[in-house]
């Protein structure tokens, strides 16, 4: 007995074919908004997550205020490896009697941040900005202490060092508010 053939398959054409389409959308679960208002093109973006949510309503001056960072950041610290004796100098109005080589290692320490700081001003991912922010208010929070305790330790008021402590101020104020700004939600039109 031979064997019947199929009846051949038709080939639908469901990406003319609009209805299907739209039928097949709504099985997936895509094309629709979810619970956060956001509209998913594809499973896969609703799976591995879409890039669109991370992205930030920036607030006005973020990018400037990153930028500045980077760059006090890059200076304090070549300035710390190149010339250590100078920078203490400036701050503490006193020379330096210890080894040169804990104002390198702060350098060094520094460059470290400054290279976070570079990077964090190209990404639009708001977790990356907000833990950049949060890093370099706590780095200014710290030298902030340690100044204070070295200045009353010394029993001594620098001019140089007061202009350090109240720029640190100055700057975890303007870390903070960035840092909320960015990890506000937007508001929903």
């Amino acid at each position: 007995m031979a064997a019947k053939q199929p009846p051949p398959l038709m080939k639908k054409h469901s990406q003319t074919d609009l209805v299907s389409r739209l039928k097949t959308r709504k099985i997936l679960g895509v094309g629709g908004e979810d619970d956060d208002g956001e509209v998913h093109r594809s499973k896969i973006s609703q799976v591995l997550g879409n890039e669109i949510k991370f992205a930030v309503r920036e607030p006005l001056g973020l990018r400037v205020w990153q930028l500045v960072s980077a760059i006090m950041f890059s200076g304090v610290a070549i300035m710390a490896l190149a010339f250590p004796d100078q920078l203490y100098d400036a701050i503490f109005e006193e020379e330096s009697a210890s080894s040169k080589t804990p104002i390198r290692l702060y350098g060094g320490a520094l460059l470290s941040i400054s290279l976070i700081m570079w990077n964090a001003l190209y990404t639009a991912e708001k977790v990356i900005i907000r833990w950049t922010l949060l890093t370099e208010a706590c780095y200014f929070a710290v030298q902030f202490l340690v100044t204070t305790v070295s200045l009353v330790e010394s029993s001594r008021i620098a001019t140089g060092a007061m202009l350090l402590l109240v720029s640190r101020i100055l700057f975890i104020l303007i870390s903070i508010y960035y840092y909320y700004q960015v990890g506000r939600r937007p508001k929903k039109v």
